[in-house]
């Protein structure tokens, strides 16, 4: 069987986010593993390493970060002791894993595997960080949090705040350039392209970033500024400038942005766009460009 091929129906009345999800999952993932090692005999010692010789996913993937975000004078024993200990005690971390592996998986036609967003997706790395530096920002560890915040921006290109609030079920598709400021909050289930700016408007304090609702879907080089609202299941299409609130199940685009359909009667879908990934169907009410 090729690498990356193998197939296992998810299993039936496993509600999502529980503990029998989460040892399906690393099951699934080390039988990927095992099966990559075999087709790819010059990855059996890597994939040993990151995933087959460990025991839970938790242990995998502190390995894994504690390996790609370590320097000279941030061992890696320091930080797989750190992750490690944040996603053995909070399960709402651990769920929130599954929920991004699973969406990585699902929503992206280039993810082969469970074990290849694991190992290979920096969104998802990236993202996972960022729970355990917003964990230590809650615990009062700014300082702590703050240079996990800058090794994650070294190694992934990808800035996140760690007071920033995040859900779970996200996707952050290729990631690089991604920009999430200190009071920006993500619902669930969303999907953020790369080059997307969640950033303020100048230099006041206080509650200045994007609160982004479930479902939502944000294109490629997008950027919100300000304490602005972006509403349940809308989209906003690639490059778009947003400044001003997105009604929820509205399309906005352009630069400044726009409601397709117009302000007054904005169109509607009935999609969750963060998680159909659909990113052009509006064009034909919005423009007729034809190349």
């Amino acid at each position: 069987m090729p690498a990356g091929e193998f197939r296992h129906p998810s299993p039936p009345q496993v509600p999502p986010g529980s503990m029998e999800e989460e040892e399906w999952l690393w099951g699934h993932i080390k039988t990927e593993a095992r099966l990559d090692a075999e087709a790819e005999p010059a990855l059996a010692s890597y994939l040993y390493s990151t995933i087959l010789s460990h025991s839970s996913l938790e242990r995998s993937l502190s390995f894994h970060l504690g390996n790609k975000l370590c320097s000279s004078t941030l061992l890696s024993t320091l930080l797989y002791d750190l992750f490690l200990n944040i996603f053995s005690t909070d399960a709402s971390l651990r769920s929130a894993t599954v929920a991004d592996l699973r969406a990585a998986r699902f929503r992206d036609p280039a993810c082969i595997s469970f074990s290849h967003c694991l190992l290979n997706y920096k969104g998802f790395l990236a993202c996972q960080a960022h729970r355990v530096a917003h964990k230590l920002w809650t615990q009062s560890r700014k300082p702590l949090a703050l240079a996990l915040q800058a090794r994650i921006s070294d190694v992934f290109a990808v800035d996140i705040h760690p007071g920033a609030r995040i859900g779970k079920g996200i996707l952050f598709d290729h990631a690089t350039g991604v920009v999430v400021g200190e009071t920006a909050v993500i619902g669930n289930n969303v999907s953020i392209l790369h080059h997307v700016t969640l950033g303020g408007t100048g230099k006041s304090s206080g509650d200045r970033h994007p609160k982004i609702g479930d479902g939502v879907l944000i294109g490629a080089g997008a950027t919100i500024l300000g304490n602005v609202m972006i509403g349940e299941g809308a989209k906003i299409g690639a490059g778009s400038v947003v400044l001003i609130d997105v009604p929820p199940r509205t399309t906005a685009v352009g630069n400044p942005a726009r409601l397709v359909g117009g302000k007054g009667q904005p169109t509607k879908h009935e999609e969750i766009p963060g998680e159909s990934m659909d990113h052009t169907s509006f064009m034909s009410e919005w423009s007729d460009y034809i190349i």
